[in-house]
């Protein structure tokens, strides 16, 4: 069997940075396991897998090279744009996805994709035992939320500083770290973040749209403002527009495609 796989680098417009995602559509799902062994192939922080729906809409999931998980910003706004370019999905139509996260929609305006995702508020929480020694300062504020934990610093260069090889990592949460401080002055970001995800087999995701449904909740409660300019501050780095609507956000991003091929499968 030949399965065609397109990656798309994400929230970029700019060739290998961003965050790749690989991208599979079937006419039929696959088994979970194939599923998996594809994405550990790959071995980008997810591949992700559409099926279309008999009523137009699309079934989505997504797995890192390890897991599946239950939800992937990047690769759905990869997806959206695979599907577009692709021409498998009207570019002028709303593109409903069905997910383990319930419906989640992208649409494009503009050369940007913007994908609707549930938001992902931070609550309180006490600081792991070694997470100010690794970050080099005290932070101002550690939380929780859905993809692990939140630890908020005052100063961007402790963010970009952060060394995700680690070991200590691993002991702060299940599943991973996000770590976020204000953008620089005059820099134009609104905030700068970092993820890094070792419970999910992912050392350092480059640019994370799950993180940014915590990140933009938190900020944009500080800053008193609905849409933030934000930056993931990963070596590829990438460019984030964070919207929150209540209780869900919006994450806007370019994308572009930078392989097409096929994958043999026995």
């Amino acid at each position: 069997m030949e399965l065609p796989v397109v990656v798309v680098d994400a929230f970029t417009d700019t060739p290998f940075t961003g965050n790749p995602a690989a991208v599979c559509v079937t006419a039929e799902p696959l088994p979970d396991d194939l599923m998996q062994r594809v994405a550990a192939e790959m071995r980008h922080s997810e591949t992700a897998f559409l099926v279309p729906r008999p009523d137009g809409e699309w079934s989505l999931r997504w797995f890192t090279p390890a897991v599946e998980v239950d939800l992937c910003g990047h690769a759905t706004l990869a997806s959206a744009h695979a599907l577009w370019e692709g021409g498998m999905h009207p570019a002028c139509m709303l593109t409903r996805f069905h997910t383990r996260s319930g419906l989640l929609s992208a649409r494009g305006s503009g050369g940007v994709v913007w994908i609707d995702l549930p938001a992902s508020p931070p609550v309180p929480a006490a600081a792991p035992e070694g997470l100010a020694r690794w970050l080099g300062a005290e932070p101002d504020w550690v939380g929780s939320c859905g993809i692990g934990l939140f630890a908020a610093v005052a100063d961007p260069a402790t963010v970009r500083r952060l060394r995700p090889d680690d070991p200590a990592v691993a002991g702060f949460s299940e599943h991973g770290v996000i770590v976020s401080a204000p953008g620089e002055p005059g820099s134009g970001y609104d905030a700068v973040s970092r993820y890094f995800a070792p419970g999910f087999g992912i050392a350092e995701d480059p640019v994370t749209g799950a993180a940014h449904c915590t990140v933009g909740p938190y900020w944009a409660a500080l800053l008193g403002r609905e849409e933030l300019r934000c930056r993931q501050a990963s070596p590829r780095g990438g460019d984030l527009i964070v919207r929150l609507r209540g209780d869900r956000v919006e994450i806007g991003g370019r994308a572009v495609t930078v392989l097409r091929g096929e994958l043999v499968v026995p």
